[in-house]
């Protein structure tokens, strides 16, 4: 039997650097991990950084070229058993609630028919904000899952609600999905 394959979508966010131990965690439990960062997600790290840890190639850019022809955001949804998008950002919550499909992570997102778990990471007033709770709103109605956000250290210097859940809770959640 193969192992279960998660895409691993990345965003822009302080909280980028916490899919590090997220791809050491799902692979410690023999998940593959194929990961898609948003542009903003490669202000706070790099493509090398998170490919060295997965494994695998990282995907930034849906037209970048590829030497097999194969649409590449098709072939990403097609590929895997669950999406998780941690940290996810308002902004892709925003895009994926509306449709929006104007880069590699929401094309992948808005096709795959696998599982969807958001992993919501932003300031407390962001994520209190009453468009992004219709969003959230919306996106559970349409099937998504959220795990968190919690309460914790904000890049503000606050403490708030806005925290990228633990790492244990999301690998926890991926596995309860996929059983």
């Amino acid at each position: 039997m193969k192992n279960k394959t998660i895409l691993l979508g990345v965003t822009g966010g302080i909280a980028a650097y916490k899919a590090c131990d997220i791809i050491n965690r799902l692979r410690e439990n023999s998940y593959e991990v194929i990961v898609v960062m948003t542009k903003e997600a490669r202000e706070f790290i790099t493509p090398l950084t998170l490919q060295t840890l997965s494994g695998n190639r990282v995907f930034c850019d849906m037209f970048a070229p590829i030497e097999d022809w194969d649409p590449v955001h098709t072939s990403l949804a097609e590929k895997a058993d669950l999406a998780l998008v941690a940290p996810c950002s308002a902004n892709v919550i925003g895009k994926l609630a509306h449709g929006i499909c104007d880069d590699l992570l929401t094309c992948v997102m808005i096709t795959t028919v696998a599982p969807k778990l958001l992993a919501p990471a932003m300031n407390e007033k962001m994520y209190e904000n009453k468009v992004v709770k219709e969003n959230v709103d919306k996106l559970k109605n349409l099937g998504y899952k959220f795990i968190g956000p919690t309460k914790g250290h904000l890049a503000c210097g606050h403490v708030g609600i806005g925290h990228i859940a633990p790492t244990e809770e999301i690998v926890k959640q991926v596995k309860s999905l996929l059983r």
